[in-house]
């Protein structure tokens, strides 16, 4: 489980991050899209970077979703320390993920940030 100051929880959140930051995945990575916004609009409450997981039925079962959001959870806690503080992020899964394995998941999502933070911080 992320940390709660770790997570985008409101759905205006989640649709701000889509609306504005950039967005990267389907050319870099097969299984993910990441969106990158870096500047909050409201500060807070901790100084890391907040993200958020977005797993559409089109990735297959409730059991399914489940299981890709709880790896994509895990693969990205282990990389919240290299990303930067004030960034929010929303990490889609397309239903490529539903047959991934965890290190392709996480070779996708690497990939997908970079081109992302890249478009961002341009």
């Amino acid at each position: 489980m992320l940390a709660r100051p770790n997570r985008l929880r409101r759905s205006g959140d989640f649709t701000e991050v889509m609306r504005r930051g950039a967005g990267h995945g389907r050319g870099a990575s097969r299984s993910v899209v990441v969106h990158v916004a870096l500047e909050h609009t409201v500060p807070p409450a901790c100084p890391g970077p907040r993200v958020g997981f977005a797993v559409s039925k089109a990735v297959g079962s409730a059991v399914t979703r489940n299981l890709v959001r709880r790896r994509l959870r895990a693969l990205t806690r282990a990389r919240l320390t290299g990303w930067p503080a004030g960034a929010d992020v929303v990490v889609r899964a397309l239903p490529a993920a539903a047959t991934a394995t965890v290190d392709q998941l996480g070779s996708d999502l690497d990939r997908a940030w970079s081109h992302a933070y890249r478009q961002v911080a341009r």
